[in-house]
């Protein structure tokens, strides 16, 4: 008993939570003077910038290498990411759209907490209209753009060398994707480094922020999750059925039914690869998918589907640019879209979507220093999103199996995704 007490007061987001309770009640008692411990927050978020960029370049180049090297060149791979990049695009432009309708960050104004617009867009390079924009991804110096932390030009670079790495000699090639596999693994460690001081920053950032704006700074984050939830049951119960209904053989009431028992597995354990056996069985045995279109498209699905966390993704962007004040153009909401997207490739062995927020809200311009504010949330946002996933990887394996019902695939083994 002991042992497992001591295991709980060791879980990170307990810490979080804690961290953020006790920086509440600090920045209550001493007001404005709760800034001295802004520092705190100041020096975590630093960290967590110091990897964001090198830890997106490795695991989009890592990740594209690894989706290139399976069957994905022929008809079903090349339906199947398309598929999947499509409601992942869909899925972002939901939430934009949801987020600029209800507006959950509007009625803060923690504008004097970031560096300003102007300075974030000058650092980051982004471009005032949506051709320069889509001009603007082509990076003409690479390494410029790492040094300068243009995320849509390394996302760019990194899919197109990616995938390159998949066109020359394999035995050649191995030991490079090797490499960037042990690389992705070494970031991952600094992370969980990184994480442990979490409640340390997360407590100077709550405290700064309680202390400034009072607790108001938090019912907006209440707000933020409605709208989140909103979101999550239009894509689940609407959309993903109409596609099921108009785009498989498969009945949408025997699909909701079936999908119970991956959905609560996937909830209850915020993994998508958790999930993956029981996804596999329910659509071969409940829902007649083939088994070999099966063993391709659900691990392929484990491994980079994110509607939910494009969903995710984009509703944090608008809810930081409406609490930072930030004009979003037609130029940033492409930015998102973009960022959301493609930066599922890159999500798989990542622990927690956090860090790809992060590339998102660079992308767009629009200050990180709020995010902390999530991070007590951080487990039931990821068990929702986590859910819509492998709904979404079910539904593209019945649209799939519709249109090759006969394609005899062998599926490669999939990367080993942590979270969502």
């Amino acid at each position: 008993m002991l042992n497992t007490k001591k295991k709980f007061y060791k879980n990170i987001g307990f810490q979080v939570v804690v961290a953020m309770v006790l920086g509440a009640l600090v920045g209550v008692m001493m007001g404005e003077d709760a800034s001295i411990f802004a520092p705190l927050g100041t020096f975590f978020i630093h960290l967590i910038k110091m990897l964001v960029i090198p830890l997106v370049a490795v695991s989009i180049i890592a990740g594209a290498a690894s989706l290139g090297a399976g069957p994905s060149a022929g008809k079903v791979g090349i339906g199947t990411i398309s598929f999947f990049m499509a409601t992942s695009a869909l899925a972002v432009t939901l939430a934009l759209v949801m987020g600029e309708f209800f507006q959950p960050g509007v009625g803060m104004d923690f504008s004097q907490h970031s560096v300003g617009l102007a300075a974030v867009t000058a650092e980051q390079g982004a471009l005032p209209g949506v051709a320069d924009t889509i001009i603007g991804m082509i990076p003409t110096n690479v390494f410029e753009a790492l040094t300068g932390g243009n995320i849509l030009q390394i996302l760019v670079f990194c899919i197109f060398f990616g995938i390159a790495l998949t066109k020359v000699n394999q035995e050649a090639a191995k030991p490079i994707t090797s490499a960037l596999n042990t690389i992705v693994e070494a970031f991952i460690w600094m992370i969980n480094i990184v994480m442990l001081i979490a409640p340390i920053g997360v407590f100077g950032l709550m405290a700064d922020s309680v202390g400034t704006f009072g607790f108001q700074s938090l019912t907006v984050v209440l707000n933020l999750f409605l709208v989140y939830v909103a979101a999550i049951l239009i894509y689940g119960f609407i959309f993903f059925p109409l596609m099921v209904k108009f785009f498989s053989n498969v009945p949408v009431g025997k699909f909701l039914s079936a999908m119970k028992k991956p959905q609560a597995l996937a909830m209850s354990t915020a993994s998508s690869m958790a999930a993956l056996p029981v996804n596999i069985e329910v659509c071969e045995k409940e829902l007649g998918v083939s088994k070999s279109t099966a063993a391709f498209v659900l691990p392929l699905g484990a491994t980079i589907n994110m509607s939910g966390n494009a969903i995710y993704y984009g509703l944090v962007a608008v809810f930081f640019a409406q609490m930072f004040n930030v004009e979003l153009g037609l130029a940033a909401y492409v930015a998102i879209i973009f960022t959301s997207t493609l930066g599922a490739i890159g999500q798989a062995g990542v622990p927690g979507p956090s860090f790809l927020v992060i590339a998102v809200l660079v992308a767009a311009g629009i200050p990180i220093e709020g995010l902390p504010l999530l991070f007590a949330l951080d487990r039931v946002f990821d068990m929702i999103r986590t859910t819509l996933n492998i709904t979404g990887d079910a539904v593209c394996a019945v649209v799939i199996d519709k249109f090759n019902p006969e394609t005899e695939i062998v599926a490669e083994p999939a990367q080993v995704k942590v979270n969502s």
